[in-house]
This record gives structure tokens, sequence and C-alpha cells, in this order.
């Protein structure tokens, strides 16, 4: 598949800007929109009158349809076009935004939400190939700099813009928002984005997509649900994980077997990509782990006012954001291994200072702590990019970044998941072992939590849930502590290439 010029012209370093800006913008409007409705949910359920099991499928949605999408794209892109495909999927993402944000019935939000998901999908790895084909490989890491940034700190932004536009105007607005960014993104890709030669002589495989395609929609709604219905105590679970067992496994032998996969296994034969998707799981568990822990725990626990609690976390964000571009300038210059081992360093240094925080923690502490994660994150994301496509063939491009894409939303999903469950039942045996230390004799108690009252009773109850819950988070932090530094010796199967030699940044490069 060979890079075109076709609709590009005049400056050629203009072109790459403008190539590059509107690339990186897509994956901004994905990024955010896995989270920014988030804040937005307790409205819309208001609005729409569900439960709240109901509501969930808002974010269930597009979730399912954004992991079910992914795996295709790198097949649509070669059939028809890289260029078209992506001027397609924010065309759609950007008209289903809209009409997410004029349903007026669950079930429409529901629909809607499921189709900008799924043209979603494709944004974040056409986006990555189409930045990984135009840049030279010495300054691979200021590009990927600029393209983690979007993927990073979208989801960082997303809670704090998404609280900030529902109670300055409705919920409806958070969708809206992606008109003007998607119209900008879509000229920009028009304009500047070269196209690649269609080539349609690999058809598609339908029977691996549908493997595929159900064995994620159950693996993410047992992980969704999991905590929900008791996971292996219920049918519904056990089922589920019947299903994405037989699916894996059948996709698994069906890609091995098959002339012309879904999903082309010679992908795995390059070392640094099958070590790379690997790493990005773990890497993405912790990154979103610690994104859906934080909110809860400085508003629920801390007791921090939303837009509060949105400033404490934002550190976190421009920690990322700083650290990322500093390394894209360096990348090409240093062991990329080294690089990825020090975020990995800092990464678990800031969780084991978060998991010794106290109920009295305060907000400056909470802040600097997230923005050395952040930065920890961020000198870690850029590196592996870097090295995960370092030796592969430029044909598998678009297929490797749709699977680094892939592996990080299900290593995000497992992630979410492990937490909460962990936070829960934690929390109660936290709850059991601090109730126990509670009797009628304990001295020097506030006549508030005086146990020998039904008033002071329920009081204790709550002070001794809300400690109980405090430790549960920390706990949390610690094991995600333990997971960073656990991956440390996977740095040791990277195999790294020879320098690269030096190109023009603002020319493709030829496809193989």
């Amino acid at each position: 598949m060979t890079a075109s010029t076709a609709g590009t012209g005049g400056n050629p370093r203009l072109n790459y800007a403008i190539a590059a800006g509107s690339t990186i913008l897509a994956t901004v409007i994905y990024a955010l929109d896995t989270t920014i409705a988030n804040v937005a949910l307790p409205h819309i359920q208001g609005t729409m009158s569900t439960t709240q099991e109901q509501i969930s499928w808002v974010l269930t949605s597009y979730i399912i349809a954004g992991a079910v999408m992914t795996a295709p794209t790198a097949v649509l892109a070669r059939r028809y076009g890289r260029r078209k495909v992506f001027a397609a999927a924010v065309i759609g993402f950007t008209i289903a935004s809209m009409l997410v944000g004029m349903a007026s019935s669950l079930t429409e939000i529901v629909l809607f939400r499921f189709l900008q998901g799924g043209c979603g999908a494709a944004l974040v790895p056409l986006s990555q190939a189409i930045l990984l084909d135009t840049t030279s490989p010495e300054k691979r890491g200021q590009a990927m700099a600029w393209w983690g940034v979007g993927v990073m700190a979208g989801p960082v932004l997303g809670p704090t813009l998404g609280g900030y536009l529902t109670e300055i105007y409705n919920w409806r607005w958070v969708f809206f928002i992606n008109l003007p960014i998607g119209i900008i993104t879509l000229i920009g890709i028009l304009a500047a984005v070269p196209e690649t030669k269609p080539d349609r002589s690999r058809g598609f495989d339908y029977f691996g997509f549908i493997l595929l395609s159900f064995g994620l929609i159950a693996l993410q709604l047992m992980l969704d649900r999991g905590e929900l219905r008791g996971w292996f105590q219920s049918t519904e679970i056990i089922v589920e994980a019947g299903i994405v067992s037989v699916c894996l496994y059948m996709f698994l032998v069906h890609i091995l077997t098959f002339d012309r996969p879904l999903i082309d296994p010679g992908l795995f034969r390059d070392r640094n990509m099958a070590v790379g998707t690997i790493f990005i799981v773990f890497v993405a568990l912790q990154f979103f782990s610690s994104l859906a822990l934080m909110p809860p725990l400085t508003q629920n626990l801390l007791g921090f006012p939303v837009q509060v609690a949105g400033l404490i976390l934002a550190p976190r964000g421009i920690g990322q954001m700083v650290s990322m571009l500093i390394i894209g300038q360096i990348t090409a210059k240093l062991d990329n291994r080294l690089l990825i081992f020090l975020g990995l360093l800092v990464n678990a240094y800031s969780l084991w200072l978060i998991s010794r925080f106290s109920p009295e923690v305060t907000a400056t502490q909470i802040a600097v702590t997230g923005m050395l994660q952040g930065a920890g994150l961020g000198l870690l994301f850029v590196p592996l990019t870097n090295v995960t496509f370092s030796t592969l063939n430029q044909r598998y491009t678009t297929e490797g970044t749709v699977m680094f894409s892939l592996m990080r939303n299900i290593g995000s999903g497992i992630g979410i998941t492990m937490v909460i469950t962990l936070l829960a039942r934690h929390s109660q045996m936290n709850h059991a072992l601090l109730a126990e230390s509670v009797t009628p004799f304990m001295q020097n108690l506030p006549n508030l939590w005086r146990p020998d009252t039904a008033a002071g009773v329920l009081a204790l109850n709550i002070e001794v849930s809300r400690q109980a819950a405090f430790i549960g988070y920390m706990n949390a932090f610690r094991i995600m502590m333990w997971i960073s530094l656990a991956i440390i010796p996977l740095l040791l199967l990277f195999k790294i290439p020879p320098r690269a030699p030096i190109a023009s940044a603002n020319e493709p490069i030829p496809a193989e």
C-alpha cells in the first residue's frame, strides 16, 4: 500500500503541519468523549427518568462499539484508502455526536452513542498510522509526543470540560461541542492528509470479524457487569466468560489457518510489536485505573467540590503534556528502553506516595503527586510507541496501530474493572475489621459518635465506612505500584534497531 500525495500541494512544510494537526485533533475528540460524558450522566438520567443500570448503557454502548470497530479499521483503510476512511470516520463521529445531543429518549441516546463509538474507533489508529508514515524516523518521537498528548490528555480533560459545559449550559452541549472540532478536523484531513493507494486484493474476513466482535462484546459486558452481578456467582457472567473463551480461541485458530485473516499473524513476528502490545495493556491499566479512582476519592471521601476537584486533578494532565513534549525531543538520541524504565520508576514512586495519603491530605499534595504521576506516564508512553513500531515493516503500520489501540482499550477496561472490584471488596473487609474495634466502652469519642445512642451509632458507622473506603483506595494504588514495577523485566525483550538515517520530516516515507 503506497502513499499518494493526492489532495496535497503548495508548501510541503505547511501541508505536513496541517496534516499532523488535524490527525491529532481527531485523536483528541475521540479520547475526550471516552470520559466527557461521565459528568453529564446524572443530568441525562434526570432528564430521561431512567435507573442507574439503564443509564450506564450510555457509556457501555460507546465502549463496545469502539472495541468492535477498531479491528476492521486496517482492512477498510487498505480497501478504500486511508484518507477516505479517516474522513468518513470524522463525518460519522460528528453527525452521531449531534444526534446524541438532540436525542429525546434513552433508546435514541444509546443507539447514537453506539454509532458514535463505532465511527470514532478508526480515529486513533489511523491518526497514529498517518503520523508514523508521514514523519521521518528521527522526528517520530516529536510526532508521537503530540499524538500522545491527545490520547492521554483527552480523558484527563474530559470530566473538567464536561462539568463546565453541563453546569453553564446543559448536558447536550457535551456532545454539540464536537461539531466545530469535527468540521475543523475534516477540512484539515481533506486539505493535507496524503491518500494511500487502495488495494482490494485481500477480501474482508467476515467470519473472523464475527468471532472477534462477539468475543469483545462479551468481554466488555463481563467487565462492566461483573461486580454488579457478583462475578462467577451469576449465570450471566459465566455465560459471557464462556463466549469470550470460545470466540477468542476460535479467532486465534482462524487467523493462524485462514489465508487472509482479519488480523495478519505476520504482525506479531516482529518482536517489538508483540512485546509492545503486551506492554500497552499494563500501561493503560494503570493510567485509566488512576483516572477512575481519583475523582470519587477527591469528591466523595475528601469532600472537595466538583470544580475544585477538577482543578486539583488538572496538574496530572499538565505533567503528562510537558513530559511528553520534552521526551519527544530526545527519543532519537537515547535508548528508548532506558526512558521507559525511568517512566515506570517515576510512576511507581508517585503511586507509592498516593498510597500513603491520609484523610487529611491537602489539595497541594494531591496536585503535586498527580503531576509527578502524569510526568511518569508521559515519560514512558512516547518511547514505548517508538520502540514498538521501530522495527515493524511499513506495510503493517495500519494493522499495528489498530492492534495497539485495541490492546490499550482492553487494558483500560480490565484496569477499571479491577480497581472497582478491589475497592468494593477491600472496603467491605476493612469495614468489618474497623467495626470490630468499636465498643460502647471507647473513651474520648466526640458526642456525635457516642455508641450508646442511635444517632451516635449511625454517625460512627458513616465514619467507619469512610475510613474503610479510604483504606481500600490506598490499597488499590499500592497494587498498581507493584504492577508498574512487575512489568520492568519486559523491557529486556525489546530489540533496539540501528539508528535511522536522517530524512526530511516533510515528505511521506515510501511504503514497502
